[in-house]
């Protein structure tokens, strides 16, 4: 099968390039400083992921499918700390690939300050960073 020009642009990469061009990407340590300051940490691994490698301290997990309508301030179905359309949000998955995408997602809802970790819970077990084991503050 031969791709054709206007296929290659549409692929996942540029999908996933124009995603994090809207996003200030934070890196592990900017993460604690932004969550410290009041920003939304949301773990969107699965469960599996989780259970093999701990729990972000102070994360909300929240499943991927549902996480627009929990963090959208208007939505019904929004949990309690879903406050304000400028609440930073900081999304993080196992490598920084899927949150790049949700991220650009919850800025298309209107919330213009989420973004997510760079190499994701990787990045921070890579830097030295704390993990526990449970257990974790699931929001369904």
């Amino acid at each position: 099968m031969t791709v054709t020009a206007a296929q290659a642009v549409s692929g996942v990469d540029a999908v996933l390039e124009r995603a994090r061009a809207t996003l200030r990407r934070r890196t592990a340590q900017e993460t604690v400083a932004a969550v410290a300051a009041g920003a939304l940490l949301v773990d969107t691994r699965t469960p599996d992921q989780r259970a093999e490698t701990g729990e972000l301290p102070g994360a909300l997990v929240i499943d991927r499918t549902v996480l627009e309508w929990r963090l959208d301030p208007a939505s019904p179905s929004r949990i309690p700390e879903a406050t304000s359309y400028d609440r930073e949000i900081v999304v993080v998955c196992r490598q920084g690939y899927s949150s790049s995408l949700a991220a650009a997602s919850l800025q298309a809802v209107g919330l213009h300050r989420a973004t997510d970790l760079v190499g994701g819970v990787e990045a921070w077990v890579a830097a030295g960073l704390p993990l526990h084991r449970g257990p974790a503050d699931v929001r369904r």
